[in-house]
């Protein structure tokens, strides 16, 4: 599998609710950089962002996605429920980082 193949396969799963599969493709010492916001480091705390963040799975809709060398970046839309129910679109830009065959570095860039 490619690293854009990844990327996929990783985003359905995530659509799908099971979070569990999307970890299995991200390193254990994953990073992910919310530009302007938060920062997490490691598998756990993915977990607990996904699980406080995903209200319900939320829905990607990738425009764009390059790929050259260890980086993917992805460009787009994702809609996310929130606490009062009603659903949110954000745009996206995610780059993301590969080594050995894993998702290991996220630097997103979400604009409401």
């Amino acid at each position: 599998m490619d690293n854009k193949e990844i990327i996929e396969k990783a985003n359905t799963a995530v659509s799908a609710g099971d979070y569990e599969t999307f970890l299995s493709f991200c390193t254990d010492h994953t990073k992910w950089t919310f530009v302007g916001d938060k920062e997490l480091h490691g598998k756990e705390q993915v977990r607990s962002y996904m699980k406080n963040a995903y209200i319900e799975p939320p829905k990607f809709m990738v425009e764009n996605m390059i790929a050259e060398g260890d980086f993917v970046t992805a460009v787009g839309k994702i809609s996310m429920k929130m606490q009062d129910g009603h659903w949110k679109e954000y745009s996206y830009c995610d780059i993301w980082r590969f080594a050995e065959g894993k998702m290991s570095e996220l630097t997103a860039f979400v604009i409401d």
